[in-house]
């Protein structure tokens, strides 16, 4: 029996995303990435005496669209509360939050692993503002802070501890990015900290009824990052557990570079925050007439599509999956559908030179130069047999690239690519290859079909290419038969 038999990893997530609003949640200072220290600032961010907060209506709204989405239940009273755990990057000194009546109560998400479909269960989203950046220079004694990113509106997405391994924390982090991302609530930018996630890991024996003690592994930014900080503390605490140790209750730290986790502060056994009602904002009411205008403004999810594409275009469940990877892809592969009925050829073009041309240039699939309908053509002109995949591939598409304004006919014209498809033109190609070698005929006679290959070659290098495969092909065969 291993160690990892012998226990059971408990993993629960905290996902903080930060909302694409145009202002701050409380205010209306730009909530912009990036600027001049400082200068998104204002003299409620500054907690200026007199100064009062007023709640951002879209902030709201985006966070009950992420509840939607996670099939959570959205709460009708809320009340925003004072978080009194010092914050030294927030003017206030406090963070505005929701405690006792989160947004969004419950719900879940749908991953898939290895080992299939999974439903993790949250325990709550609820809205709160993000804090400034402190910022610790080398030999300077004094820690500079920019206050532009205080107040920029966050949801926090809470799981129920129930993730097992650090796949499925990957895969959680994951489903999250897209449906932030399809909701175009969050832009997913992990790199500059619009999305980032702490875990709280701990083992269990497996007979156990009682969860161990816990540990938080704080701001991590992306997928990756918190599969080797899980894999790692999975490790640490099992090596403490059977040396006879105990693990400690504590904060700790991810670095990339070693992929160890670090110790930065211990935990209490329960977080006393001093949560109470903010005497200066009003309790928040979601009317049914709101939430249904929230409902009727949802977009298609990653889910349905795929359910969408594999009911509607036949695709097999696998070209579903990776077509609604982004919003992007998703609407593209939809479009040029709709100017082609060989929908798997789209999907293969897709997910193969498409993507690897978008992978490689770190672009999203409306930022692809060549426009659905084009696309379309060029899958039309290889099914009429006008031209080759390969030609289409290796030699049009990244010509359409460079010259997106042509057409697939004229660019193909242009540089002398039309497939020859006429029978008095390859028949006598053909029967001068099998008068040529008439010992490699007499092997495909004997058995040895692969023959055919080499005569195939043959045929396209004597017509430079231009040849129709298919039509060479069933001529070598009624000759060779």
């Amino acid at each position: 029996m291993t160690l990892t038999d012998k226990y059971t990893i408990v993993i629960g997530l905290e996902v903080h995303a930060q909302l694409q609003t145009q202002s701050k949640i409380y205010n209306s200072d730009s909530a912009a990435y990036g600027g001049a220290p400082n200068s998104h600032v204002s003299a409620i961010t500054l907690a200026h005496p007199g100064t009062l907060p007023k709640l951002n209506r879209q902030a709201v709204e985006y966070a009950i669209k992420m509840g939607l989405a996670c099939n959570s239940e959205i709460s009708r009273y809320q009340i925003f509360d004072r978080k009194n755990y010092f914050y030294p990057d927030l003017p206030k000194g406090y963070q505005l939050t929701q405690d006792r009546t989160p947004i969004c109560k419950g719900g879940y998400i749908t991953i898939t692993t290895k080992a299939g479909e999974q439903t993790i269960p949250l325990n709550r989203i609820h809205i709160e503002e993000d804090a400034g950046k402190s910022i610790h220079l080398e030999n300077e004694a004094d820690t500079l802070v920019d206050f532009n990113r205080a107040g920029v509106p966050l949801i926090e997405i809470v799981t129920e501890p129930a993730l097992r391994s650090s796949e499925e924390a990957g895969a959680l982090l994951g489903e999250v990015r897209r449906l932030v991302r399809y909701l175009d609530i969050c832009d997913g930018n992990m790199e500059e900290g619009s999305l980032r996630c702490d875990a709280n890991v701990s083992l269990m024996l497996k007979d156990a009824t009682e969860y161990g003690k816990k540990v938080e592994i704080k701001n991590m930014n992306s997928m990756r990052h918190v599969q080797r900080a899980v894999d790692f503390e999975v490790e640490r605490q099992m090596a403490i557990l059977e040396s006879g140790g105990q693990v400690v209750s504590e904060t700790r730290t991810f670095d990339a570079n070693t992929g160890e986790t670090y110790g930065m502060r211990t935990k209490e056994e329960l977080n006393d925050y001093r949560y109470f009602p903010d005497p200066d904002l009003s309790p928040l009411i979601v009317s049914e007439e709101w939430l249904n205008e929230i409902k009727a403004s949802m977009p298609a999810l990653p889910r349905e599509l795929k359910a969408k594409f594999i009911a509607n275009y036949k695709l097999p469940a696998y070209d579903a999956n990776l077509l609604t990877q982004s919003k992007e892809l998703a609407h593209y592969f939809e479009t040029t559908c709709s100017f082609t009925s060989n929908f798997k050829a789209v999907s293969n073009w897709l997910m193969g030179l498409v993507k690897s041309y978008l992978n490689e240039h770190a672009i999203e699939a409306d930022q692809l130069p060549i426009e659905p309908s084009v696309l379309a053509q060029l899958i039309d002109l290889v099914d009429s047999g006008k031209v080759s995949f390969a030609t289409a591939s290796q030699k049009l598409f990244p010509e359409l690239i460079h010259n997106p304004q042509l057409s697939p006919a004229t660019l193909a014209q242009t540089l002398n690519l039309i497939q020859d498809s006429s029978l008095d033109t390859l028949m006598p190609v053909v029967e001068q290859i099998i008068k040529e070698f008439p010992l490699k005929v007499e092997e495909y006679k004997n058995g040895r079909k692969a023959i055919l290959t080499m005569f195939m070659g043959e045929a396209m290098k004597r017509t430079k290419g231009k040849a129709d495969p298919k039509l060479v092909n069933e001529l070598f065969l009624q000759k060779l038969n």
